[in-house]
This record gives structure tokens, C-alpha cells and sequence, in this order.
């Protein structure tokens, strides 16, 4: 009879459980239609996810603050944010739960401790929208597409306004584009609708259109002809990688601002969070976003560094096949990458190592790198090797880490992760670009030597940095609380 009546009291507990995620479901998205406000749970996205992966979310939450963070605790915070009026914001709401945990005597409610955290907002700029013109529809682009038409709410940041192809344009072609947005054998199917305007040469996004346009040269381009005036270029064809080859796009009509999805020559390399404060929209034109594997890395090497010193290392990245690689043996300008990319693991060079010093200049000639391409499709994984100037312990070590991934600029960069378990495929989907393996991690028994491993999902996790560093340069990044 006891176990019975604990069962049913077990069953009684999950349906309000999820009784509450649906009502938080319907909160985050009330927020983000009618108000442009969009929550977080550290870090992790909350819009149009299913109640079982938001509880999910909220046990991965409680094991990261080692205090217990319930699906209740959110709704109570969640509405005490709809009742106020607070501007277009980013919020994460994992961090303002677990702050309520350690203030709730300061306060006589919810509503009290949100509107004393976030009375700042009120004094933000307002936001001019910006237009986004992709140069290129390759694996980033698409990506980029998909999460800038599924974040478009109000339209109150960046608006998606055309996507820049070669070669002509038909039905047959605009089918085929759709689809490649619609469906991804990595990704999943886009969570949205996709359609064809023929008649303009158009796709149709979630009801918005998307120009496609045909061009050879960039120069050649009237943007202003699509009523698109003053926007971003996001070049992801990898076929302009400097100055002069970029300041090509600002020679059409309509564009005033340049940024480049891989690493640039004689433009500034940024890894947002690290080093995008060091040059002012105001000033620069022209940036890049820099490598996949640079964003994953400097992060990271940037807590280290700041907390211990690194002395030298070495980076050796496993890293997907991608794209430049054949599918069967066949001739490759490059040494190895003609041999088949689903059939072996692949050694080949990277500039990481030497790229993370334009983002961090105290790491200039401490760092070599090398690359091994292996047959998984997405998802890769560096391993740092680094002599540290002081001494550390493992727990030490993770300690750090997971005070960066909680706390201060890094935030959105690193993410902590505690499974026993992860493997590649666990990490597809995640936007932080640096995943920190806490369980992976090895410290020296001298505690001057430690390896670190760091996966990332070299499209997912990139393309989200490119979207801040997109906001950054055009000026439309909201009130934020992390």
C-alpha cells in the first residue's frame, strides 16, 4: 500500500511538473512575441522547445549551480518579468533563480528582485533594426538563415533580407534552395516554414521573404532595388578572405557593413567575447569571424591564461570532415584531404594554434596546432596541451572553468559540461562555442602541465558566434542579464 501511494503521489508530481513547463512555454513565448524579450536557462535557448527537453534543461541547470532549480522557481520569475515593463532583452533566467535562492530574504517577493536586477534596462538605447543580406548559401549560411529567421519575433535586430547565389535562377533551383533550408541530415528539419515565390525569385520564411539574387561580382549588386538599405554582408562563400577582395561588397549599393565566416587577412579577427570590444562599429567596416576552431579554443585560453599563464602548448583539434575533403579518393591540391573523408582519419594543418594569438597578443609564438579530419559529419573536439606558469589541480582547473562558464564576459563562449558520458554527437546543436569536458580534464601531478578537451559544434556553435558578432557590428545587441 506504501508503494502504491508513493506512486501515485511520483505520478501526481510529474503532471504538475509539466502542467508548469507548459505554462512557462507559453510565458517565453508571450514575452518574446509581444515584448521582443527573449529568456535563457544559462545560456541555453528557450524558445519553441518542447516541455520535456525545458525540464531537462532545468535538471542540467540544478547539477551546474549544485543547488536545486526548479520548473516552479522559473514560472514564479518568468511572471514576475511579464508584469513589468522592462524593453527588448536577453535574459537568463537560470541565473536569476539561482539568485533569488541566495537573496530571497532581501526581498518580500519575485517581483521585488527582478525589478531591483534588472532596473538598469530602462536606461538601454533603443535599437535600430538591421538589414542581412548571406553572400553564399553553404553549411554556415544556411544555419545562420535558419536561426536568424527563427529569432526574427518582432524584427527588432537583424532582418534577413536576401541570400546572394550564382548561376540563373528558376523554379527548379528555388525548390532546391528550400529545401537545403528545410532539411539538414545533421541538424534536423528546420522548425518553420518554407516556401517558393517564383514570380520574385523569392523563398518564403515563416511567412517573410528572402530575396535570392544571382550575381557573379559582388560590385554588381543594387541592394537598394529590394529595398534593402545600409546592411550587413555575411560573406560565407570562403572566396574573398581580405581587405581588398571584401571592400568589394561595399562597393553596392545599399551595404555598409562587411563580415567575413573564416579567417581574414588584413582585417580584424574577432572572437566574440574575447576581443570584439577592441574595435569600434563606429570605425571598422570590415571584420572577420575568424575559424570555427579559433572560437572554440580562445575562450578557453583566455580563462586560462587570465587565472594561471600559459608558458607554451599544443592544440591538436579532431575535427569533422568537412566539405574541401573528397567523398572517394581522388586528386586534392592538399596533401591527404583526396582520400576518402568517410574512410579515414585524416592529418592535416590548421592555423588555429596561430590564430588564437590576433584575439589574445600575449600568446603570440606559445602555441603550435595540427588538424586530424575524421569520419563524423559535425561535431569536433580540441585537446590543449598547455605548460601553465602556476600551479594547478584537476579540481582547481574545473573550478575555474565553471566559474567563467557562470559568470562574467565568457558567459555565452563556454559552456560546463558534467557528463560521464558525452560523445560527439551529444554536442550537435550546442551554441556555445567552446564545450568544456570537466571529466576529461588532467593536470601533471607537478601541477604545471594540463590538458584540456574542448568540443564544439563546428557549424552550430560557429554560426551563433557569428550572429553575436553580427549584432555587435551592427549595433543592435539588447539589454542583457547573465
Amino acid at each position: 500500500m506504501i508503494l502504491n501511494e508513493t506512486y501515485e503521489k511520483e505520478l501526481a508530481f510529474q503532471a504538475d511538473r509539466r502542467r508548469a513547463g507548459i505554462e512557462f512555454i507559453k510565458i517565453v513565448s508571450d514575452l518574446w512575441y509581444d515584448k521582443s524579450i527573449e529568456l535563457v536557462l544559462f545560456r541555453n535557448q528557450l524558445i519553441d522547445r518542447p516541455v520535456s527537453e525545458i525540464l531537462n534543461l532545468h535538471e542540467y541547470a540544478g547539477a551546474f549551480v549544485q543547488k536545486p532549480i526548479s520548473i516552479f522557481d522559473s514560472v514564479e520569475i518568468a511572471q514576475a518579468i511579464k508584469t513589468l515593463n522592462i524593453p527588448p532583452a536577453k535574459l537568463d533566467i537560470g541565473k536569476l533563480t539561482y539568485e533569488y535562492h541566495l537573496e530571497d530574504q532581501k526581498y518580500s517577493n519575485a517581483t521585488s528582485f527582478v525589478a531591483d536586477k534588472l532596473k538598469n534596462a530602462k536606461d538601454y538605447e533603443t535599437i535600430k533594426p538591421k538589414d542581412v543580406v548571406l553572400y553564399g548559401f553553404g553549411r554556415i549560411g544556411r544555419l545562420v538563415a535558419r536561426e536568424l529567421m527563427a529569432k526574427t519575433g518582432k524584427g527588432s535586430q537583424l532582418r534577413l533580407r536576401a541570400i546572394v547565389t550564382r548561376g540563373a535562377l528558376d523554379k527548379v533551383v528555388l525548390e532546391k534552395r528550400a529545401s537545403l533550408l528545410r532539411n539538414d541530415s545533421v541538424h534536423g528539419d528546420f522548425q518553420g516554414t518554407v516556401t517558393i515565390d517564383e514570380k520574385n525569385n523569392s523563398l518564403i520564411v515563416n511567412g517573410t521573404t528572402v530575396n535570392i539574387i544571382s550575381a557573379d561580382k559582388p560590385e554588381d549588386i543594387d541592394y537598394t532595388q529590394y529595398g534593402i538599405n545600409n546592411a550587413l554582408v555575411i560573406d560565407n562563400t570562403g572566396a574573398f578572405r581580405d581587405a581588398e577582395a571584401l571592400g568589394r561588397h561595399l562597393k553596392s549599393k545599399g551595404v555598409s557593413k562587411v563580415l567575413l565566416t573564416a579567417p581574414g587577412k588584413g582585417v580584424p579577427n574577432i572572437v566574440y567575447g574575447v576581443n570584439h570590444l577592441n574595435n569600434n562599429p563606429d570605425e571598422v567596416d570590415i571584420y572577420s569571424a575568424a575559424s570555427c576552431t579559433t572560437n572554440a579554443i580562445t575562450p578557453i585560453l583566455k580563462a586560462v591564461e587570465d587565472t594561471y599563464g600559459v608558458k607554451n602548448g599544443h592544440i591538436e583539434t579532431i575535427h569533422a570532415y568537412t566539405n574541401d575533403q573528397n567523398l572517394v579518393d581522388n586528386y586534392h591540391k592538399k596533401y591527404r584531404r583526396g582520400r576518402a573523408a568517410g574512410l579515414n582519419m585524416v592529418i592535416t594543418e590548421t592555423g588555429a594554434g596561430a590564430a588564437v594569438s590576433k584575439a589574445l597578443p600575449e600568446l603570440e609564438g606559445k602555441l603550435t596546432s595540427n588538424a586530424i579530419r575524421v569520419p563524423v559529419p559535425n561535431g569536433s573536439l580540441a585537446i590543449l596541451n598547455l605548460e601553465l606558469e602556476k600551479e594547478t589541480t584537476v579540481a582547481a582547473m574545473n573550478s575555474t572553468l565553471k566559474k567563467y562558464a557562470l559568470e562574467g564576459n565568457l558567459v555565452e563562449q563556454i559552456k560546463y559540461e558534467l557528463s560521464d558520458e558525452l560523445v560527439s554527437s551529444d554536442i550537435v546543436g550546442c551554441s556555445a562555442p567552446a564545450i568544456y569536458d570537466s571529466k576529461a580534464t588532467i593536470v601533471r601531478p607537478d601541477g604545471k602541465n594540463a590538458i584540456l578537451y574542448i568540443w564544439y559544434d563546428n557549424e552550430y556553435g560557429y554560426s551563433h558566434q557569428v550572429i553575436r558578432l553580427a549584432k555587435y557590428i551592427s549595433k543592435v545587441r539588447r539589454y542583457t542579464y547573465y
